[in-house]
């Protein structure tokens, strides 16, 4: 019996590519493949419909009229999406792509970008830029996540969905709740670049487990990924401690 094939799409890499958030694509095809699994990268371009039948769809970041012109084409292919979903298929959303799979996006001058409502949750512009490294503490088994983050939006989560994680480091999704990016079985949106998977390859094999619908797979020689994560987890902790002594000082007089 031949092994299927597991096919990585990712949408709109001229609109939502911000970042080097394709990586996150060549990451999962690659730990993959290096276990003995055939892989595919599917590329969907700007315009083309989004197509079904993908075990996983990454959507990256984008600016504000990128946005509105990826927000279109996944509102018109929002049931193939949802469809997809239903059947199992994994979702990985960043940045933009993060607050598109929202219900939507209230930018500064009062223009609305609705999203496709994969996940409960709504973003607002805010008034400074969120930028610099980020520390996450997700739930385990998924140890602490690094990133780096560039965006305005202050993201609310619904009652009933679940951050990825609690902020170490960072804004986050800047609403005041101190927790980054959201989940939903297998829908997870973050602010992290990095690319996201790189940094942090627990989480793409996480998903690659779920794509797959198994419960474990065979480890990784993770060395140059180990060194990696503890030099950025370093300088993510290391930022948030001299910010903690510059508020102590301001604090202070």
């Amino acid at each position: 019996m031949t092994e299927s094939t597991l096919r990585v799409g990712f949408v709109y890499p001229e609109l939502l590519g911000t970042y080097g958030d394709r990586g996150n694509a060549v990451v999962l095809v690659q730990r993959a493949r290096w276990r003995g699994h055939p892989a595919e990268l599917v590329e969907v371009p700007a315009g083309a419909p989004i197509p079904g039948g993908l075990d996983v769809y990454l959507f990256g970041g984008g600016e504000d009229d990128p946005m509105h012109l990826a927000g279109a084409g996944m509102r018109d292919s929002r049931a193939t999406i949802e469809r997809a979903v239903a059947a199992g298929a994994v979702v990985l959303a960043v940045c933009g792509g993060f607050q598109l799979v929202g219900r939507r996006y209230l930018a500064a001058d009062g223009t609305v970008l609705d999203g496709i409502g994969l996940l409960d949750l709504e973003t607002r512009a805010g008034a400074t830029r969120l930028i610099g490294e980020v520390v996450v503490d997700p739930d385990p088994p998924l140890p602490r996540l690094t990133g780096f983050e560039n965006h305005w939006g202050r993201t609310t989560l619904g009652p009933d969905l679940a951050p990825l994680g609690r902020v170490v480091t960072g804004g986050g999704n800047g609403d005041g709740q101190r927790v980054e990016g959201a989940r939903a079985g297998r829908v997870v949106g973050t602010y992290l670049h990095g690319p996201v998977l790189a940094r942090n390859p627990a989480l793409a094999d996480q998903l690659i487990a779920d794509a797959l619908d198994v419960a474990t797979l065979e480890p990784l020689d993770t060395a140059l990924e180990s060194r990696l994560r503890a030099e950025r987890l370093h300088a993510g902790t290391a930022r948030g401690a001299r910010r903690w002594w510059q508020a102590r000082r301001l604090a202070r007089g």
